[in-house]
Protein backbone atom coordinates (compact mmCIF):
# COMPACT_ATOMS: atom_id res chain seq x y z
CA UNK A 1 0.00 0.00 0.00
CA UNK A 2 1.39 3.36 -1.24
CA UNK A 3 2.41 5.71 1.93
CA UNK A 4 0.10 8.50 1.89
CA UNK A 5 1.24 12.27 1.82
CA UNK A 6 1.48 14.02 5.57
CA UNK A 7 1.18 17.38 6.93
CA UNK A 8 2.54 17.74 10.44
CA UNK A 9 0.74 21.40 10.05
CA UNK A 10 -2.57 19.74 9.85
CA UNK A 11 -1.91 17.80 12.65
CA UNK A 12 -0.79 19.91 14.98
CA UNK A 13 -3.89 22.87 14.13
CA UNK A 14 -6.73 20.13 13.50
CA UNK A 15 -7.68 20.51 17.33
CA UNK A 16 -7.82 24.15 17.63
CA UNK A 17 -9.87 24.13 14.15
CA UNK A 18 -12.32 22.25 14.77
CA UNK A 19 -13.29 24.07 17.81
CA UNK A 20 -14.47 26.55 15.93
CA UNK A 21 -16.04 24.69 12.92
CA UNK A 22 -18.09 23.18 15.47
CA UNK A 23 -19.55 26.39 16.48
CA UNK A 24 -19.84 28.35 12.89
CA UNK A 25 -21.09 24.81 10.82
CA UNK A 26 -23.65 23.61 13.68
CA UNK A 27 -26.40 24.16 11.29
CA UNK A 28 -24.41 23.41 8.40
CA UNK A 29 -25.07 20.18 6.02
CA UNK A 30 -22.86 20.24 3.28
CA UNK A 31 -19.75 21.81 3.43
CA UNK A 32 -17.29 22.08 0.54
CA UNK A 33 -13.67 22.27 1.22
CA UNK A 34 -11.07 24.17 -1.15
CA UNK A 35 -7.50 23.10 -1.65
CA UNK A 36 -7.96 19.95 0.59
CA UNK A 37 -4.41 18.61 -0.13
CA UNK A 38 -3.41 15.38 1.72
CA UNK A 39 -7.26 14.86 2.96
CA UNK A 40 -6.08 14.90 7.08
CA UNK A 41 -8.65 18.01 7.21
CA UNK A 42 -11.45 16.46 5.11
CA UNK A 43 -11.16 12.98 7.52
CA UNK A 44 -11.06 14.59 10.61
CA UNK A 45 -13.61 17.02 10.65
CA UNK A 46 -16.12 14.81 8.66
CA UNK A 47 -15.66 12.23 11.63
CA UNK A 48 -15.72 14.99 14.21
CA UNK A 49 -18.88 16.44 12.48
CA UNK A 50 -21.29 14.12 11.50
CA UNK A 51 -24.14 16.13 10.95
CA UNK A 52 -22.29 17.41 7.84
CA UNK A 53 -21.36 15.84 4.12
CA UNK A 54 -18.33 16.60 3.62
CA UNK A 55 -17.05 17.87 -0.34
CA UNK A 56 -13.24 18.08 -0.37
CA UNK A 57 -11.82 19.59 -3.35
CA UNK A 58 -8.02 20.31 -5.28
CA UNK A 59 -6.41 20.43 -8.60
CA UNK A 60 -6.17 17.59 -10.74
CA UNK A 61 -3.02 16.21 -9.99
CA UNK A 62 -3.17 16.29 -6.17
CA UNK A 63 -6.66 14.50 -6.42
CA UNK A 64 -5.25 10.66 -6.67
CA UNK A 65 -3.38 10.96 -3.41
CA UNK A 66 -6.08 12.90 -1.90
CA UNK A 67 -8.85 10.12 -3.47
CA UNK A 68 -6.69 7.29 -1.36
CA UNK A 69 -6.51 8.76 1.75
CA UNK A 70 -10.47 9.40 1.58
CA UNK A 71 -11.09 6.02 0.57
CA UNK A 72 -8.85 4.60 3.38
CA UNK A 73 -10.30 6.78 6.35
CA UNK A 74 -12.98 8.50 5.21
CA UNK A 75 -16.46 8.02 7.08
CA UNK A 76 -19.54 7.78 5.45
CA UNK A 77 -20.37 11.69 5.41
CA UNK A 78 -16.86 11.61 3.33
CA UNK A 79 -17.72 12.83 -0.15
CA UNK A 80 -15.05 11.15 -3.20
CA UNK A 81 -12.94 14.28 -4.16
CA UNK A 82 -13.62 16.56 -6.78
CA UNK A 83 -11.51 18.63 -9.22
CA UNK A 84 -11.45 22.76 -8.76
CA UNK A 85 -9.64 25.02 -10.18
CA UNK A 86 -10.57 28.41 -8.71
CA UNK A 87 -9.73 29.79 -12.22
CA UNK A 88 -12.51 27.20 -13.52
CA UNK A 89 -15.89 26.25 -12.78
CA UNK A 90 -16.91 25.84 -9.48
CA UNK A 91 -17.61 22.32 -7.51
CA UNK A 92 -20.45 20.99 -8.07
CA UNK A 93 -23.08 20.45 -5.08
CA UNK A 94 -25.31 22.70 -3.00
CA UNK A 95 -23.43 23.90 -0.02
CA UNK A 96 -24.18 25.86 2.51
CA UNK A 97 -20.75 26.12 3.71
CA UNK A 98 -17.00 26.34 3.01
CA UNK A 99 -14.17 25.82 4.43
CA UNK A 100 -9.98 26.46 3.00
CA UNK A 101 -7.14 26.35 5.28
CA UNK A 102 -3.66 27.42 3.89
CA UNK A 103 -4.45 28.54 0.73
CA UNK A 104 -4.94 32.33 0.24
CA UNK A 105 -1.05 32.68 0.46
CA UNK A 106 -0.37 30.01 -2.25
CA UNK A 107 -3.05 31.39 -4.72
CA UNK A 108 -2.18 34.22 -6.86
CA UNK A 109 -4.34 37.36 -5.97
CA UNK A 110 -6.48 36.86 -8.68
CA UNK A 111 -7.24 33.61 -7.59
CA UNK A 112 -7.87 34.89 -4.31
CA UNK A 113 -10.87 37.10 -5.81
CA UNK A 114 -11.87 34.55 -8.31
CA UNK A 115 -12.70 32.18 -5.01
CA UNK A 116 -14.57 35.34 -3.58
CA UNK A 117 -16.51 35.82 -7.15
CA UNK A 118 -17.82 32.06 -7.61
CA UNK A 119 -19.69 33.05 -4.01
CA UNK A 120 -22.16 35.03 -6.58
CA UNK A 121 -22.23 32.30 -8.81
CA UNK A 122 -21.99 28.76 -8.25
CA UNK A 123 -21.15 28.94 -4.89
CA UNK A 124 -24.00 31.32 -4.36
CA UNK A 125 -25.81 28.73 -1.74
CA UNK A 126 -22.83 29.40 0.57
CA UNK A 127 -23.92 30.89 3.89
CA UNK A 128 -20.87 30.84 6.20
CA UNK A 129 -17.03 30.75 5.26
CA UNK A 130 -14.38 29.59 7.32
CA UNK A 131 -11.02 31.15 6.35
CA UNK A 132 -7.87 29.47 8.07
CA UNK A 133 -4.13 30.89 7.40
CA UNK A 134 -1.51 33.34 8.47
CA UNK A 135 -2.58 36.68 7.22
CA UNK A 136 -1.30 40.27 7.74
CA UNK A 137 -3.11 43.08 10.02
CA UNK A 138 -3.27 46.18 7.35
CA UNK A 139 -0.12 45.38 5.55
CA UNK A 140 1.83 44.40 8.88
CA UNK A 141 3.45 41.05 9.54
CA UNK A 142 2.03 39.62 12.91
CA UNK A 143 5.26 37.55 13.79
CA UNK A 144 8.55 37.31 12.31
CA UNK A 145 8.31 34.11 11.68
CA UNK A 146 5.04 35.03 9.44
CA UNK A 147 7.16 37.94 7.75
CA UNK A 148 10.09 34.70 6.73
CA UNK A 149 7.51 32.26 5.17
CA UNK A 150 6.24 35.41 3.36
CA UNK A 151 9.71 35.46 1.96
CA UNK A 152 10.34 32.06 1.49
CA UNK A 153 6.89 32.22 -0.60
CA UNK A 154 7.85 35.32 -2.55
CA UNK A 155 11.33 33.37 -3.62
CA UNK A 156 9.23 30.46 -4.98
CA UNK A 157 6.66 32.53 -6.49
CA UNK A 158 6.22 35.98 -6.67
CA UNK A 159 2.56 35.74 -6.80
CA UNK A 160 2.69 33.86 -3.33
CA UNK A 161 2.31 35.41 -0.39
CA UNK A 162 0.66 36.41 2.70
CA UNK A 163 -2.37 38.79 2.68
CA UNK A 164 -4.31 41.21 4.59
CA UNK A 165 -7.08 40.27 6.66
CA UNK A 166 -8.73 43.60 5.85
CA UNK A 167 -8.52 42.73 2.62
CA UNK A 168 -10.14 39.24 2.53
CA UNK A 169 -12.87 40.67 4.92
CA UNK A 170 -13.45 43.79 1.98
CA UNK A 171 -13.60 40.61 -0.96
CA UNK A 172 -16.47 38.60 1.15
CA UNK A 173 -18.27 42.20 2.12
CA UNK A 174 -18.34 42.75 -1.66
CA UNK A 175 -20.15 39.68 -1.80
CA UNK A 176 -22.32 40.12 0.78
CA UNK A 177 -21.05 38.79 3.47
CA UNK A 178 -19.74 40.46 7.08
CA UNK A 179 -17.24 39.28 9.20
CA UNK A 180 -18.61 37.31 12.27
CA UNK A 181 -15.59 36.29 13.91
CA UNK A 182 -11.99 36.12 14.09
CA UNK A 183 -10.09 33.70 15.67
CA UNK A 184 -6.40 34.18 16.78
CA UNK A 185 -4.66 30.44 16.41
CA UNK A 186 -1.59 28.88 17.29
CA UNK A 187 2.05 29.19 14.95
CA UNK A 188 0.81 33.04 14.28
CA UNK A 189 -2.25 32.01 12.15
CA UNK A 190 -5.90 32.98 12.19
CA UNK A 191 -9.53 31.54 11.25
CA UNK A 192 -12.04 34.05 9.72
CA UNK A 193 -15.37 33.03 10.03
CA UNK A 194 -17.76 35.09 7.52
CA UNK A 195 -21.98 34.82 7.02
CA UNK A 196 -23.84 35.84 4.23
CA UNK A 197 -25.92 38.96 5.10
Amino acid sequence: MPELPFSQACENNKDTILAVLKRAFGDSQNVVEIGSGTGQHAVYFAKQLPHCHWQPTDQAHYLPDLNLRLQQQGPDNLLPAQVFDVFAAPPVGQFDALFTANTCHIMPKAGVEKLFQHLNHGLASVKTLCIYGPFNDNGVFTSASNQAFDQHLKARDPQMGLRDKQWLEQLGNDVGFSLAGMHLMPANNMLLVMQRR
